[in-house]
Formats: structure tokens, sequence, C-alpha cells
């Protein structure tokens, strides 16, 4: 899929892990601090797309995470803050939801409290039953890891 120059590629070989890191690490409540090491294994199970220019830079992302059967959950979604406004994020939705492999599931999952209009926008809408999920969150499992790593070195 493409527009105005930008295009999305589902090849994970078009990600810019480095460019990618720095984003999540940095600019993220989400994933600050993420262990480089730990984007790459990310990386290795999920669907990846990811949003180039005209000259082939990553400007922005997503991730799904799936069995390709039944579920999926959205996650590390991003367009470069100078680039927002234009319609790029929807570019990046069109290419998630309409992959082959993410067709007739029963249930998306996606964590967000940013942009909700962009995923109403694709049907998304709040837990219908929120007593039937339960989570196990570590906000802070990117800093231990930080810190056991530099205590034992």
């Amino acid at each position: 899929m493409s527009t105005d120059g930008f295009r999305v590629s589902a090849d994970r070989a078009d990600v810019d892990l480095d460019t990618l890191h720095h984003f999540l690490s940095t600019q993220t409540n989400w994933a600050r601090n993420i262990p480089r090491e730990v984007v790459m294994r990310s990386l290795e199970h999920s669907l990846c797309f990811t949003l180039l220019d005209s000259e082939g830079r990553q400007r922005g992302f997503a991730r799904v995470t799936t069995d390709r059967a039944t579920f999926a959950y959205l996650n590390d979604v991003y367009v470069d803050a100078d680039l927002r406004g234009q319609g790029l994020s929807r570019l990046l939705m069109d290419a998630v939801h309409a992959h082959p492999d993410l067709q007739d599931l029963r249930r998306w999952l996606l964590a967000t409290n940013t942009a909700p209009w962009l995923y109403e926008k694709y049907g998304w809408s709040p837990l219908i039953k929120p007593t039937l999920f339960m989570e196990r969150h570590d906000p802070d499992v990117y800093q231990r890891g930080i810190r056991r790593k530099l205590s034992s070195a």
C-alpha cells in the first residue's frame, strides 16, 4: 500500500531495528528503556508493518502478535511526530487490517491511551466484558533487567 510517496511494507527485512528500538525505548510510555535484544526478539515472532518514506526510511511501524487463526494483538503502533495528521496512520492501519493472515480472526486486542478515534474507524471499541479479561503486567521489567545486567558486569 502506498500514498504520496509513502508505503507500508509487511516484509520484516524492511524494519530498521535501530530506528524502531530508539523510538520505542525513548519516545513511548509502554516500552521505555526496552532492551534492543527484546525488540529484536519481538520482531521474530510477529507480523511487522513498516511505514517507509520515498527514500526508504522507516517513519512508522505497527506489530501484530498472532496465531494467524483466531487471535491478534496489535502493538507498537507509531508514526513519527513530524508526519502525524497526514493520514499515514490510516495507511498503516489499512495495511494491517488487509493482511491476508489477519482475516477472519475471532478476536483482536489493543491496549492504548492514544488515538482511539483512529482505531474506532476500523471497528475497535472498548471491551464489551472487561471482567472476562485478566492481565499480568510488569511495567518495570526493562528497568530491572538493565539494573541486573549492570550489577553483574
